[in-house]
């Protein structure tokens, strides 16, 4: 069965990288530390994000089938749990004020 969704979680998930570090650089740039958990979240989905993109990567690369398999699910399982966490950010930062002001 060839690999149908690594390449797509690769790029998606790089792209996704660098909104959690835009993010990050912001949080920081602003002196908004105090608002720690948005920056401790998208550390957090940062590294899943960093984790999918290997395990695609090691899955695009990889010649056995069942291996294959197993790597691009995890990757999947990453991905979908970063997403998740990029929702929980977003929806924090449009109900703090304290960012706008």
């Amino acid at each position: 069965m060839a690999n149908t969704t690594s390449q797509h979680i690769l790029t998606t998930s790089a792209n996704l990288l660098g909104f959690c570090l835009i993010v990050i650089t912001s949080v920081h740039l602003t002196n908004k530390t105090d608002l720690s958990f948005i920056d401790e979240c998208t550390s957090v989905v940062a590294i899943l994000l960093i984790s999918s993109c290997l395990f695609s990567f090691s899955s695009i690369r990889t010649q056995h089938q069942i291996k294959e398999q197993r790597l691009e699910m995890i990757a999947d399982y990453l991905f979908i749990s970063s997403l998740i966490g990029i929702l929980i950010i977003v929806v924090f930062m449009a109900f703090n004020t304290s960012l706008l002001r």
